[in-house]
């Protein structure tokens, strides 16, 4: 496993890169192949905030915690990473199944299985629209994304609301 560590408004030092590699190597019993963790650190007033990324061939590994300690910090991120892998137990065994074994999954404990959820699906009618429209008509629905068809591009984009209050757009090409 690698690890790339960089921080934003705090400087790295060799104890901290090695608590989060002695951490994240926790991760290593489930993996068949050798990963790469990007890990981000930022300051924040009184807070550290710890961001991993594990970008896999099938699937996007991704845990960000926020503690007055970054060792804590560091320590709620990994449990959390751990908790997702077990908990997507049943996708990356069918994974497995189809061929791509990336994700050794004896070692991870037996948990029950959780029972299969139910995918609601919808059909919509996509409308042309600009992106102040789009956000009006999410607020309006009280949702926190809006799927519509951009006028000015003439092409399908979907807003959302971000975490910190504002709102982001994804546009296809």
């Amino acid at each position: 496993m690698q690890v790339k560590i960089r921080g934003n408004k705090i400087d790295i030092t060799d104890s901290m890169k090695e608590y989060v590699k002695e951490k994240l190597s926790k991760l290593d019993k489930y993996s068949l192949e050798e990963f790469e963790a990007n890990v981000l650190v930022k300051v924040r007033n009184y807070t550290q905030k710890v961001e991993v990324t594990i970008p896999l061939k099938t699937l996007i590994l991704r845990a960000e915690e926020e503690s007055s300690d970054f060792y804590s910090a560091v320590d709620l991120v990994v449990n959390k990473l751990e908790r997702q892998i077990r908990k997507n137990k049943t996708k990356l065994k069918r994974k497995e199944k189809s061929g791509i074994k990336e994700l050794n999954m004896d070692n991870i404990l037996d948990i029950p299985e959780e029972e299969e959820k139910e995918v609601k699906r919808k059909k919509i009618e996509i409308k042309p629209m600009n992106m102040e429209e789009a956000i009006l008509q999410m607020e309006l629905l009280g949702h926190n994304f809006y799927m519509y068809k951009d006028s000015d591009l003439d092409s399908i984009a979907l807003v959302y609301k971000r975490r910190d209050g504002g709102y982001g757009v994804i546009e296809t090409e």
